[in-house]
């Protein structure tokens, strides 16, 4: 499930973690977003399913307000590990730029087909019920929006 995350790093040079340790944060299912200023300022959403983290690159700052959609572009799986990493991710590396915790949490799926994620967040920035909606012009990209 992590070969593609673990293709992209070298974990001699790289802080992020290489293993998918078991994490429990309480009721639910783990969800972070993690502040990335790479090449481009991000926000990466994660949601734990199936024993990783499931990602989406968010373009802008997600917003704990109804009817602001942002683009989520979806990209490879993250070990459960990966939660709450902060650092410094060197230059020349996949991502390089500086990662911070920008919300940490837990979430309920309310709701999950081919092209639709319904999720109810019990963060501290972002709290309440989102969706992401899969576009039909490329497979990788999402709409992330407050319900």
């Amino acid at each position: 499930m992590l070969e593609e995350y673990k293709k992209k790093r070298d974990f001699s040079k790289t802080p992020e973690p290489s293993e998918n340790k078991s994490q429990k944060l309480g009721q639910g299912l783990i969800y972070s977003i993690q502040e990335h200023h790479a090449s481009h300022l991000h926000y990466d959403l994660r949601l734990e399913e199936n024993g990783v983290l499931k990602s989406w690159a968010i373009t802008k700052i997600p917003m704990n307000k109804q009817g602001i959609k942002r683009l989520a572009v979806q990209t490879e799986d993250h070990p459960l590990s990966y939660y709450n990493f902060e650092g410094e991710i060197p230059e020349g590396e996949y991502g390089a730029g500086t990662v911070h915790v920008w919300d940490l949490g837990t979430y309920i799926l309310k709701e999950k087909k081919e092209n639709l994620i319904k999720v109810e967040i019990k963060g501290k920035m972002l709290y309440g019920t989102f969706i992401l909606v899969k576009l039909r012009s490329d497979p990788k990209n999402w709409l992330f929006f407050k319900s």
